[in-house]
């Protein structure tokens, strides 16, 4: 009688007493498992058996997980992402981000990602790649960073003659919706005849030397607000 591993040619260790012939292994492992036949041949013939054995934690293809899968972060604040991979052996976990490098200030401990100050550049797709000799597995988070406005006056600084229209237009960078509101020289009410959009922009047409000034835009989103001011001088 002989033992032997399918689709394999190494030799293994076995011991024969009276009729029966017992395979051992002094130290099991998961790259143990698979598929064996034991033969039994006399001058009547042979045959043969097959028993399949499996180690826990036996080879197998990587698979991956990340959690969370999706999440919405805070310009400035500290994020984490987590993979954890099955397989035999031991997966390897990297991580990468889609069509963009990793963001500079980011760390990689125990396939736990950690990136630090996000900003609206760092929204995008993370990959976490689980790799080991029979194959890989791929997992995925998205993530959105969200920002307050930074608001800012185009021009920040004009002079007009009297009679002329004053044109500004607020510019803010962030997370919409963000909403616009003019000001005054402090006061919430705008001179006669001044006229806003939902846009951000501002116009006073027939001005008058007392619309000298500074105006105040004001611009709020649902995570913080920002505000930008422009001079204006009208002289005769």
């Amino acid at each position: 009688m002989t033992w032997k591993r399918q689709e394999s040619t190494l030799q293994l260790v076995t011991t024969t007493t009276s009729n029966v012939n017992t395979i051992q292994w002094p130290a099991i492992r998961p790259e143990d498992s698979g598929l064996y036949l034991c033969q039994a041949e006399n001058t009547q013939g042979m045959t043969e058996g097959k028993i399949e054995i499996i180690v826990a934690g036996g080879p197998g293809t990587p698979m991956a997980s990340v959690t969370p899968t999706q999440l919405t972060a805070i310009q400035g604040r500290t994020v984490t992402m987590e993979c954890r991979a099955t397989g035999s052996p031991t997966p390897e976990i990297t991580w990468s981000k889609l069509r963009a490098p990793l963001p500079w200030k980011h760390t990689v401990v125990g396939g736990v990602l950690t990136l630090k100050d996000v900003g609206r550049q760092d929204s995008g797709q993370y990959i976490c790649n689980a790799t080991n000799i029979h194959g890989y597995s791929e997992a995925y988070s998205d993530m959105e960073v969200e920002a307050p406005p930074y608001a800012t006056c185009v021009p920040d600084r004009v002079r007009l003659r009297p009679g002329g229209t004053l044109r500004l237009q607020c510019l803010a960078h962030g997370t919409h919706p963000i909403t616009f509101q003019w000001s005054f020289s402090g006061n919430s009410a705008l001179p006669p005849g001044a006229e806003t959009t939902k846009d951000g922009q501002l116009f006073i047409p027939h001005i008058r030397e007392s619309d000298s000034g500074t105006y105040t835009c004001s611009t709020s989103n649902h995570i913080g607000s920002s505000t930008a001011t422009a001079r204006v001088t009208v002289r005769g």
